[in-house]
C-alpha cells in the first residue's frame, strides 16, 4: 500500500511587513475554529468568477546576439504566460538591451556570459539575475543567482536558476517563485515547461494570501504535483493537502479546478449547506454549464429532509445590444409539511414554483426596451422559500419601452399589479395595458418663457370579485378605466431692478376618461359589526366623462442676501397664488393614481399636491413659506423652510376622499390640507461637514401645533464608526363624514425607528447591526447583528437575523448564518434556525 505524502511544514513563510505578526497571531485562534467547520466544502470546480492576474513562466528576448544557423535571440517564438492566453503582443524590432559588470564571449563553448548585476530590458520585461549565460549549440538562456523576472502584466517570478530553450518554448525553473499582479504567490521546489502548453510544478505551493516573515499564511494549498495546461486552462492538483496556518486540515489526492485566468468554465460550483426548523437539513451542488461565451446554464438540486427535493434553475443570456436571465424553481409540496393551520394550507398542496426573467435591451442611443416580471403558483412560494425578502408584499410585474432626447421623452409600460398577503382582496389583482407618457420642450420661447407639453394615455384594468350571470353561468365584472390626458405648461421667471423674483405660471389641459363597472368611491358605506367595520353598500356605474382644466398664478420670492466671514446667509420669504375652477364634479369618480398623498416642504408650492392625474386641486389657494438657506465657506450647508398653504375660496379638494369598494379611504382623509387653514410644515436639511447630514421634514397641527408627521433620517461617519438612522411618525386622527356623523375613519398610528451601524474595529475586523423597531407596538419587526473579517485572500461573516412578520406558513424566525470566502476557490456558507437559508442567490458571490 502506497503511503500518503507528508506535507511540507506549512506553505513556508511570505514575505510581508513583520508589523502585522501581532494582528495575525490574535486572530489566528478565532479564524481557525471557523475555518476548520467549513472548510472542507471550498472545492471549487465550476467557475463562474472573474479571473485575477494572470502569471509567466516565459523569459526575455530580444535581438542583437546572434547565433549558428538561428534567427537573431530575438526573432523566436514570443513569451507566454502561466496563467491565460500567450501574449502575441511583441515588437520584435526592439533590441535587447543588457547590461551587467562583465561581459565574456566564450567561443570555445559557443556561449555569451554577462556576470555581476545584469539587467535585461526586453518589450517592457525586465530580468535581473547574478549572471546569464546564453548557450549557443544548445540553445538556451539560463540566469543563475537572484534570479527576478518583472513582467508588464505585473507578475514578478523569483527562481534560483530559470533555464528555457531559446524559442521559450520548454524550459524548467528550479526554487521557482512567483508573485502575480494580485499578490498571489506560487513556488515550488522545480518547474518544468514542455510541449509549449504544459507546465509542471514539483512539490508546489499556491496562496493568494500574504504573511509577515514567520507566520504561514492564512490558508494554502500544497501538493506533490501541480499541472498547468494552459490550452484547457486548467490546475490539475496531485497528491494535496489544504493548509490553514500551515496545518493540513484535509487531503485531495486528485484535484482540478479552472487557473485563475478563467472567467468561465464548466463544472460544480460550491456546496450549499444548512438548517431550517421548517425545511430541515438542506444541501445541494449546483453545476454550471458554459454553454457558449454569451450564455450559461446553472442547475441546483437542493434537498430538504423536512420538504423534499427542490430545484432551481438559471438561464443567463448576453446578446449584442442587451441581456436577459431567466430563473425557474419548484418543489412538489406535501402540506402536511408546512407550518401553520394544515386546513389554511391545504390549498398549496402540489406543485409550487415560480419563474422570474429580467432583460434590458438598447434598441438606439434613445431607445430602451426591458422587462421585469414574476410569475408563481401562489403568494407564499416565494417568500417561505427566500426566493423573495419576507417584507414583499406586493407584486408588480412590468414591460417597458422609453425613449429620451434632448426634448422629448417617451414611456410605455405595461403593467401587472398582486397584493401577496392573504387578507388581500380581488381588487389587489390590476393590470395596465399600457400607459404611455410622452413630454416635448418647445425649443423657442413662448412669450418668453419656457412651453412644455404632456400626454399621458391609460388602460386599466382591475378585477372587482363581483360576478353577474346566472348562477349556472356566472361572469366575473371587471373594472375598466381608459383615459387621454394632454396637458400645456408655461412658466416665465422674471427679476425685477431690486432683486424681486416673479414666477408666472399658466396651465391648460384636457381629459376624457371612459369608465366600466367602476365604484363610485362617495357611495360606499361602512356597517358597524361585531366583527368590525364591513362595506355595507355601493353603486357602480359606467360612463364617458371629459373635463377642461385651466390654472394659472405666480410665484413671487425675495431673497435677501448677507455675507459674512464664515459664509453667507439667505432669508427669502416666498409666496405663491394658485387659481384654478372653484369645483369640478370629481368625487364620485375613482382614483386610481392619485392615492398618494403627503404633504410635506416639498410639494408646498406644488400647483396640486396630488400625485396622480385622477385628483386635481380646486378653487383658489395660496401658499406661503420662509426659507432661510446657509452656505458656509468651508462646504457647510443648512438650509430651513417654513410654511402653510391657504384655501381662499372654491371646493377643497383635499376633504373628503370616499372609499374603495373594499372600505379603504382613496386618500389619506387627516393629509394636513382638510381644513380652510392647512398644517404647518417645516423642513430641515443639515450639513455641517461631508460625514454628517440630517434631513427632517414635519408636519404641526394648524391650532394646536401638536406633531401629526415627522420623518426623520441621519448619517454620521466618524473614524471607524458609521451609523444611519430613520424616524417616522404618524399621528392617529379622527376624521368625520358631516354628510353622514355614522360613518367614522380612524386611520392607524404609525411610529417605528430604524437604526444601522457599522464599527471598524480593525483594518481586518468590523462590526455591525441593523433594527426596525415598532415604537406603538413595543416590538422589533427585525434586527440583525453580524461580524466580519475580511483580507486579501479570505471573508468570514457571523450574523444574527431576527424577524417578526407573520402570514400562514411564514412564521417569526431566527437566523445564525456563517459564510466563507476563499480567493481562487470560492464560498461555503452553513446557516441554522427558523427559516433562515436564502436560496435567492444572495449568498453566493458570482
Amino acid at each position: 500500500m502506497r503511503e500518503g505524502r507528508i506535507p511540507q511544514e506549512g506553505c513556508g513563510p511570505l514575505s510581508e511587513g513583520s508589523s502585522r505578526r501581532q494582528v495575525r497571531r490574535a486572530a489566528r485562534a478565532l479564524l481557525r475554529a471557523f475555518l476548520i467547520a467549513g472548510v472542507v466544502a471550498t472545492v471549487n470546480l465550476g467557475h463562474t468568477r472573474l479571473a485575477y492576474a494572470q502569471v509567466t513562466d516565459q523569459g526575455l528576448n530580444g535581438n542583437g546576439l546572434k547565433k549558428k544557423n538561428k534567427s537573431s535571440f530575438g526573432a523566436a517564438n514570443s513569451p507566454g504566460t502561466i496563467f491565460g492566453k500567450v501574449n502575441t503582443n511583441i515588437d520584435r524590432a526592439q533590441p535587447m538591451r543588457l547590461q551587467g559588470d562583465q561581459l565574456i564571449y566564450d567561443k570555445s563553448g559557443d556561449r555569451v556570459i554577462s556576470r555581476g548585476n545584469v539587467e535585461i530590458f526586453y518589450n517592457n520585461y525586465i530580468l535581473t539575475a547574478d549572471e546569464v549565460v546564453y548557450d549557443q549549440s544548445g540553445g538556451t538562456l539560463t540566469a543563475v543567482g537572484n534570479v527576478t523576472l518583472k513582467e508588464p502584466q505585473g507578475n514578478i517570478v523569483h527562481a534560483d536558476r530559470y533555464t528555457l530553450t531559446d524559442d521559450f518554448r520548454d524550459g524548467f525553473v528550479s526554487a521557482l517563485s512567483i508573485v502575480s499582479a494580485d499578490k498571489s504567490h506560487i513556488s515550488a521546489d522545480r518547474a518544468t515547461r514542455r510541449e509549449g502548453n504544459i507546465t509542471e510544478f514539483e512539490n508546489g505551493k499556491f496562496t493568494p494570501c500574504q504573511s509577515d516573515g514567520n507566520t504561514p499564511p492564512l490558508w494554502c494549498i500544497s501538493a506533490a504535483r501541480i499541472i498547468h495546461d494552459q490550452e484547457a486552462a486548467t490546475l490539475t492538483y496531485q497528491d494535496a493537502y489544504f493548509q490553514i496556518y500551515g496545518q493540513p486540515i484535509f487531503y485531495l489526492p486528485y484535484f482540478q479546478s479552472p487557473d485563475p485566468s478563467v472567467k468561465r468554465k464548466s463544472g460544480f460550483l460550491t456546496a450549499d449547506y444548512g438548517r431550517s426548523s421548517t425545511l430541515g437539513y438542506i444541501t445541494g451542488i449546483p453545476y454550471f454549464w458554459n454553454l457558449a461565451p454569451n450564455y450559461d446554464v446553472t442547475l441546483e438540486p437542493l434537498y430538504m429532509s423536512e420538504q423534499g427535493l427542490f430545484l432551481k434553475g438559471e438561464w443567463r443570456h448576453r446578446l449584442a445590444n442587451g441581456e436577459y436571465t431567466v430563473k425557474l424553481a419548484g418543489i412538489d409540496q406535501n402540506f402536511k409539511n408546512l407550518p401553520g393551520d394544515p386546513a389554511d394550507n391545504q390549498k398549496l398542496d402540489g406543485f409550487r414554483g415560480s419563474v422570474e426573467t429580467h432583460g434590458l435591451f438598447s434598441l438606439s442611443s434613445w431607445w430602451k426596451f426591458g422587462w421585469d416580471a414574476i410569475i408563481e403558483s401562489d403568494d407564499q412560494f416565494r417568500r417561505f422559500y427566500k426566493l423573495d425578502s419576507i417584507l414583499v408584499t406586493d407584486r408588480v410585474n412590468q414591460v417597458y419601452l422609453t425613449g429620451q432626447s434632448d426634448r422629448n421623452y417617451f414611456s410605455a409600460k405595461l403593467y401587472q399589479f398582486g397584493g401577496l398577503l392573504t387578507d388581500d382582496t380581488p381588487r389587489t389583482e390590476s393590470y395596465t395595458h399600457p400607459i404611455i407618457d410622452y413630454n416635448y420642450v418647445f425649443a423657442d420661447p413662448v412669450a418668453g418663457g419656457e412651453l412644455k407639453w404632456n400626454t399621458n394615455v391609460l388602460s386599466f384594468t382591475r378585477a372587482d370579485g363581483s360576478t353577474t350571470g346566472s348562477p349556472s353561468n356566472p361572469r366575473q365584472t371587471d373594472q375598466n378605466i381608459n383615459r387621454v390626458i394632454t396637458e400645456l405648461k408655461w412658466r416665465r421667471r422674471l427679476t425685477d431692478a431690486i432683486g424681486i423674483s416673479y414666477t408666472p405660471f399658466a396651465d391648460v389641459r384636457g381629459d376624457i376618461y371612459g369608465y366600466d363597472n367602476v365604484t363610485n368611491p362617495q357611495s360606499v358605506t361602512i356597517v358597524q359589526t361585531p366583527d368590525g367595520p364591513v362595506v355595507g353598500s355601493s353603486e357602480q356605474f359606467s360612463s364617458t366623462v371629459t373635463r377642461g382644466i385651466v390654472d394659472g398664478g405666480v410665484l413671487v420670492s425675495y431673497p435677501w442676501v448677507a455675507n459674512t466671514d464664515r459664509g453667507s446667509h439667505i432669508i427669502e420669504p416666498i409666496g405663491q397664488v394658485v387659481v384654478h375652477q372653484e369645483s369640478l364634479p370629481q368625487r364620485r369618480l375613482p382614483n386610481e393614481d392619485a392615492q398618494s398623498l403627503v404633504f410635506d416642504d416639498t410639494n408646498l408650492f406644488a400647483t396640486t399636491k396630488f400625485s396622480g392625474y385622477d385628483r386635481i386641486e380646486t378653487g383658489t389657494r395660496v401658499n406661503a413659506g420662509l426659507q432661510y438657506t446657509f452656505q458656509s465657506n468651508d462646504g457647510g450647508y443648512a438650509r430651513f423652510l417654513a410654511g402653510q398653504s391657504y384655501q381662499l375660496s372654491g371646493e377643497n379638494a383635499y376633504l373628503f376622499p370616499g372609499r374603495t369598494d373594499d372600505g379603504n379611504f382613496t386618500f389619506n382623509p387627516a393629509n394636513g390640507l382638510e381644513t380652510r387653514n392647512s398644517d404647518y410644515v417645516l423642513g430641515a436639511y443639515f450639513a455641517p461637514i461631508g460625514d454628517f447630514r440630517i434631513i427632517s421634514q414635519s408636519r404641526f397641527n394648524q391650532s394646536t401645533l401638536a406633531l401629526r408627521r415627522q420623518d426623520l433620517a441621519a448619517v454620521a461617519k466618524y473614524g471607524p464608526l458609521s451609523v444611519q438612522t430613520g424616524y417616522s411618525y404618524d399621528a392617529a386622527a379622527l376624521f368625520t363624514n358631516p354628510d353622514d356623523p355614522n360613518v367614522i375613519a380612524t386611520p392607524t398610528r404609525l411610529e417605528e425607528i430604524l437604526g444601522a451601524a457599522t464599527l471598524q474595529l480593525t483594518n481586518r475586523w468590523s462590526l455591525g447591526g441593523s433594527t426596525r423597531y415598532d415604537i406603538e407596538t413595543g416590538n422589533f419587526r427585525y434586527d440583525s447583528v453580524s461580524i466580519k473579517y475580511a483580507d486579501e485572500c479570505f471573508v468570514l461573516t457571523a450574523s444574527y437575523i431576527q424577524s417578526n412578520y407573520q402570514d400562514l406558513s411564514i412564521t417569526p424566525d431566527q437566523t445564525v448564518m456563517l459564510r466563507f470566502e476563499f480567493k481562487h476557490l470560492g464560498d461555503f456558507a452553513a446557516t441554522t434556525g427558523n427559516l433562515d437559508f436564502n436560496m435567492g442567490g444572495d449568498q453566493r458571490t458570482n
